[in-house]
């Protein structure tokens, strides 16, 4: 039996942990935890920010989007120019409690339109010019603990996101803990698990340890997930089930410590308002019921959870009513312990743009930085591989 086989006749082929690299650092112990949790939600398509944070009393944003635009007086209001899409009343009263930070103008140089190397780009933390291989997340991994488990680092999704891919270690993708939990231990899978004959054999040996860390982190995860301490009713959408299985798996105090999803469809060329408005309240329904979860868990001080997309859309409507590929976006943070909470900076400037598009003001890799160093408490430089001045968000 060689790699190939054996990843197509069982049913853990989509599982993260089918790469060599998990066969080293694997420790029942676990990950050396300092309590925190950190909860990336990614935004694919690139979602529309403009019609997110919504500067309403520009005269500017009205004319570039005569039809697209959110009317003013259905605006969320936030400050004097500022205020959400009205999808997003959860999202206002988190602002309203001083739980949510919003970052303006986030890109990095020379941007990038396409959504894949954008995302790359994101994932990787590399400058545009730049093809990396490992995620910055991943190469946190790497460097972070000689404590390590697979689980350490969650998406819950079929597929790992290169985010979390690194040199020696990588994160686990797992989009159902209970399901995960059969496949790992069929009859077949338990065969191979207790075959010792080959192990001479370097294919049949990395096969054997990588199931046995497979079936291992398996059983973790089903038993951290099932006997919910979760108090709210999540949305029956596929965001709100993803959050469902982070706050089971945070409010056991579970070792896993980030956690990934991935929300698509906000790659909005038509039709937008409709379809973007559904979107942010399928978001905005689930996170505000997570996010009381977790405070009546008495874990909102230990999680900060970071909302993004690849790149934001271009400011003037199409011909579709919807908007094309643009550049600089919004950042989200929401937690207990921000330092800064409100909006961080200034609002985009629409009579300044670069061909249409928003001119960024500040480089993503800073807010990595921050999450880096205040948060996950390494040395950023070490991870994103140069020097970037955190922004001191948490």
């Amino acid at each position: 039996m060689n790699r190939r086989n054996f990843l197509r006749n069982t049913g853990l082929a989509s599982t993260s942990l089918f790469v060599p690299q998990f066969l080293s650092g694997y420790n029942r112990n676990g990950f050396a935890r300092n309590g925190k949790n950190l909860v990336i939600i990614q935004w694919s398509g690139g979602n529309d920010g403009l019609n997110t944070l919504v500067p309403f009393q520009n005269d500017l944003y009205y004319k570039q989007r005569p039809k697209l635009a959110i009317q003013k007086n259905k605006v969320l209001r936030l400050t004097d120019e500022l205020g959400f899409n009205p999808a997003l009343g959860g999202l206002k009263n988190l602002y309203e409690e001083g739980l949510l930070t919003v970052i303006n103008n986030v890109g990095y140089p020379n941007p990038v339109r396409s959504h894949f190397r954008s995302m790359d780009i994101w994932h990787t933390g590399s400058s545009s010019d730049q093809y990396w291989q490992t995620g910055w997340l991943g190469r946190y991994l790497d460097q972070a603990s000689s404590d390590y488990l697979p689980h350490t680092a969650l998406e819950v999704d079929e597929a790992l996101v290169l985010a979390l891919k690194g040199e020696n270690r990588s994160g686990f993708a797992v989009a159902n803990p209970d399901k995960l939990k059969k496949a790992a231990n069929n009859n077949f899978l338990k065969k191979i698990a207790h075959h010792h004959g080959h192990d001479h054999e370097e294919n049949v040996a990395y096969l054997y340890k990588t199931l046995i860390d497979t079936q291992s982190s398996a059983n973790y995860l089903y038993e951290k997930n099932k006997d919910s301490k979760r108090k709210g009713s999540y949305p029956s959408t596929s965001i709100g089930k993803d959050l469902a299985t982070v706050a089971n798996l945070i409010t056991k105090d579970s070792n896993t410590k980030i956690y990934y999803i991935n929300m698509g469809g906000f790659d909005t060329h038509a039709s937008q308002k409709n379809k973007q408005s559904r979107l942010l309240k399928e978001y905005n329904d689930a996170i505000k019921i997570f996010v009381k979860d977790l405070q009546e868990n008495n874990k909102i001080d230990d999680t900060l959870i970071m909302t993004f997309s690849e790149f934001g859309r271009r400011v003037k409507e199409n011909a579709s009513q919807g908007t094309d590929h643009g550049t600089a976006n919004n950042v989200y943070f929401i937690g207990g312990k921000l330092k800064k909470p409100g909006i961080l900076n200034e609002a985009p400037n629409l009579s300044s743009l670069d061909q249409g598009d928003l001119i960024y003001s500040v480089d993503f890799r800073r807010i990595y930085a921050s999450v880096l160093k205040n948060w996950l408490e390494v040395d950023p430089g070490d991870v994103l591989l140069s020097q970037f001045k955190p922004l001191g968000i948490v």
